[in-house]
């Protein structure tokens, strides 16, 4: 393997966008996402750059470094965002790793979260302790989403009994604080006196129980979490306010790119996005963390530069599921659950639950601004009384996507209409009278919450609900995710890949981020089982039988995760389970907690551990399902690396990583073993394709340093078909070749060449007499990853991946 020290190196792997016609963009070849932390600060980044660089990265991609909740290990919970974190090392830690980057000619994209702040501990965020204390006349009070119509702001923070909580209130000692156990609130000036019940009384607040906060919240928030207060950046003067940090890095020139968070929450994306790209001027690379649907775009009038990839993982890792292994795991899947259900209908009826529980709050808003437009006031002449939360639910239920952004989306809206008025055509005046209004005014309160919280509702209902129900093949159950599509073929996934280079360039790809269901390894091993359905059956039916939970569904979750994380020691699989049976809301749930349930779930992975001869079984099963699935591993990884985008690889998953959802994909990165093995493959060495993860380093490090040194390569895009027996098991493209830059281009050209469905090509015998005709009729091509010639201009797919299960050619430049 060729070192980056070797390498035909260019001044900075921050580029300028080669695509003529767009504004020149500072994309990198790749980036590497770090989770910043008091665990992994500022410093510790400085320290891994060295590896980074040598990996062949072309930028840092920086979890949000604003001043957060203490102990926070993600960030997202932004308490002052008008200073960077201490806990992660503060300015001085900020700017030494900016100068550190720029040494190494290294970007820096930085994650924003312009929708909400922390208020879990109020004292930590100075904005919401003044709103608290002095109430709508705070000069904080216009930053904050709340309706003061409604009363003093609710704050779910008390026991299930109230009154028995309210007994526990005290004043502080200097009667400037109500303490509530550890918790602790602002006392108004002149509110002092009497008891702690009286003074609680006369505040701009209420504390109340958490059970309250589902239905009666007086706030907006981020979807269901109170400690998590949106902000009013719609506001050109909150704008400033939370922008105007991280704007003096950009113009200071030390952040290259910005990542914002969840813009679907916002009153406006389009025009924030706008103001934003105004602000960091046309030359920033701008991404959203848009979960887009399966057909759906971003829309046009948005000045981003793309996603942050979750529409790529749907096709990547769809195109290693065999989709003949659809039909026995459904019929089993009814089996075992003892009902058949659709991915549409179970979708709708989560969301519907949701709607009508944990987010009650924020229907209850919309319903009350509704009652206020006449002709919704018209509609409801002669109607039940709750015939309004239920049109307003059953509207936000039938999004086919996240959100409509009116005027643009109307379509999504429309469909929303017709699946509301065909559950509940008894609501169809009502619900005609709120598309029309909508539309009527779209940018007026009553659109601007729909759209808000339509994402909410889809959030919450499927990510969060139907994807820890419906679990025929959790593989499938991802961000971004469709599980009722059952893979994705070679053809589609060609017709993806041609479009993103097209449309949208520079645009992130990822596998795994910290938001994932599951690791990439994971998904890749899983995917495995769609090639030996009636296998997986035969086993799942045993060990239930010998280790049986409380919920059917949470049985296949379960025996799918433990053998697509194997081995993971009890106590991350108990913790996986407890919140993945409380988020599935079946026998428990975080808000109604069963007992008997959770004592159940949480012993589960323990007592399967301790069982020898099952023990015995599931390590037997597992070592069928590995190799096929580092091969799934290696082939998603290449196919990410060098095609159309730029590449995002979280942290670790440059070795094989099996993680579960968070906090478990969080776990602290063993970054010396890659260090290390990162040097001996510099040394020649060839790995194996073993558990340590030395192989897929081997492919991440070459394809990454590839694109950084070679950028020309990795331009234009060409399916290339195998031809033979086994041509459905192999996909190919070719990139930066002449016949795809035109005349006069100088290309010499890249080709990436992944196996897919590795079982079934096992079973078949192997490639036969299988070949990969190449671009151009070349005939000089040369495999980096191997170090190893070509064989002709269409060489035999059972040479070519003779020693791995992927190809990565080039041709002298």
């Amino acid at each position: 393997m060729t070192s980056s020290s070797e390498s035909p190196v260019s001044e900075s792997p921050v580029s300028e966008s080669p695509v003529s016609g767009r504004p020149a963009r500072h994309v990198p070849s790749s980036t590497y996402r770090l989770q910043f932390s008091a665990q992994q600060t500022f410093a510790h980044g400085v320290a891994l750059l060295d590896y980074l660089d040598a990996l062949g990265v072309g930028a840092l991609y920086a979890s949000p470094l604003l001043e957060s909740g203490a102990g926070s290990n993600h960030g997202y919970d932004v308490v002052d965002p008008t200073r960077v974190s201490a806990e992660r090392g503060g300015e001085l830690g900020r700017k030494d790793l900016v100068a550190a980057l720029r040494e190494r000619g290294l970007g820096l994209l930085l994650d924003i979260v312009p929708n909400h702040v922390g208020v879990d501990v109020p004292l930590a965020n100075p904005w919401w302790w003044d709103v608290l204390t002095h109430g709508r006349s705070s000069r904080h009070a216009a930053k904050f989403d709340v309706d003061w119509d409604a009363g003093p702001v609710l704050l779910p923070v008390l026991g299930e009994d109230e009154n028995e909580a309210l007994d526990a209130l005290v004043v502080s000692p200097d009667r400037t604080e109500l303490r509530y156990y550890e918790h602790a609130f602002p006392v108004a000036p002149g509110t002092a006196d009497g008891t702690a019940r009286e003074v609680h009384e006369r505040q701009h607040y209420r504390l109340v129980s958490w059970k309250r906060g589902a239905a009666e919240l007086t706030y907006r928030r981020f979807f269901d979490v109170s400690t998590l207060a949106a902000v009013r950046v719609e506001d050109p003067d909150v704008f400033e306010a939370t922008h105007a940090e991280v704007l003096r890095w950009v113009a200071a020139g030390e952040v290259d790119g910005i990542r914002v968070d969840h813009p679907d929450g916002l009153s406006h994306p389009g025009e924030y996005l706008q103001r934003l790209r105004a602000a960091i001027g046309p030359d920033r690379w701008l991404l959203v963390e848009k979960i887009l649907g399966v057909g759906e775009e971003l829309p046009a009038s948005w000045p981003v530069d793309g996603t942050t990839g979750y529409e790529a993982l749907r096709h990547i890792g769809g195109v290693f599921v065999d989709p003949a292994g659809a039909g026995l795991l459904t019929q089993f899947t009814a089996e075992h659950v003892g009902s058949k259900e659709s991915a549409h209908s179970g979708e709708h009826r989560a969301r519907r639950e949701v709607a009508s529980t944990i987010l009650a709050a924020e229907v209850r808003r919309i319903a009350g601004v509704a009652a206020a437009v006449p002709a919704v006031a018209a509609a409801l002449d002669g109607a039940p009384e709750d015939a309004l939360g239920d049109a307003v639910a059953e509207l936000l239920c039938g999004f086919p996507v996240y959100r409509s952004y009116l005027p643009e989306g109307r379509e999504a809206l429309d469909t929303a209409l017709t699946v509301a008025r065909t559950h509940r055509p008894d609501l169809a005046p009502v619900l005609l009278a709120l598309h029309a209004a909508m539309l009527a005014d779209p940018h007026g309160e009553l659109t601007t919450r729909v759209q808000q919280t339509s994402g909410m509702i889809m959030a919450k209902g499927v990510e969060d609900t139907a994807f820890y129900r419906w679990n025929r093949f959790v593989a499938l159950n991802e961000v971004g995710g469709a599980p009722d599509r059952f893979g994705v073929s070679p053809a589609e996934f060609h017709a993806a890949a041609a479009a993103r280079e097209a449309s949208s360039p520079a645009t992130m790809t990822t596998l795994s981020t910290h938001d994932t269901k599951r690791s990439e390894d994971v998904r890749a091993r899983l995917a495995v089982l769609s090639e030996m359905p009636a296998e997986w059956i035969d086993v799942v039916r045993r060990w239930s039988a010998r280790r049986p939970l409380p919920d059917r569904s949470l049985e296949l979750l379960a025996w799918q995760c433990l053998v697509g994380a194997w081995p993971i020691p009890a106590d991350r699989m108990a913790a996986y389970l407890t919140k993945a049976s409380k988020e599935a809301k079946l026998v428990t749930s975080h808000v109604e907690a069963v007992a008997e349930v959770d004592e159940t779930v949480a012993a589960w992975a323990g007592e399967v551990l301790s069982d020898p001869d099952l023990v015995a079984e599931i390590e037997a099963f597992v070592a069928r399902i590995e190799g096929p699935g580092r091969s799934n591993s290696l082939g998603q990884k290449l196919l990410q690396l060098a095609g159309p985008g730029v590449p995002d690889i979280y942290q670790g998953t440059e070795f094989f990583e099996y993680s579960l959802v968070d906090p478990d994909n969080r776990r602290p990165v063993d970054f010396a073993a890659r260090r290390a093995t990162l040097g001996r493959l510099d040394e020649g060495e060839l790995p194996e394709i073993g558990p340590d993860g030395a192989a897929k380093l081997l492919v991440t490090a070459t394809a990454a340093r590839l694109r950084r040194y070679r950028p020309e390569l990795f331009a234009g895009y060409r399916a290339l078909p195998a031809s033979g027996p086994a041509a459905e098991h192999a996909v190919a493209f070719a990139r930066g070749t002449a016949s795809l830059l035109g005349p006069g281009a100088q290309a010499s050209g890249m080709v990436a060449v992944a196996t897919r469905l590795p079982v079934g090509l096992a079973a078949r015998g192997g490639w036969g007499d299988t070949v990969l005709p190449l671009p151009d009729g070349a005939d000089d091509w040369h495999d980096i990853l191997t170090d190893t010639p070509v064989d002709g201009a269409a060489p035999r797919l059972g040479d070519l991946l003779l020693r791995y299960p992927v190809a990565l050619l080039v041709r002298p430049a």
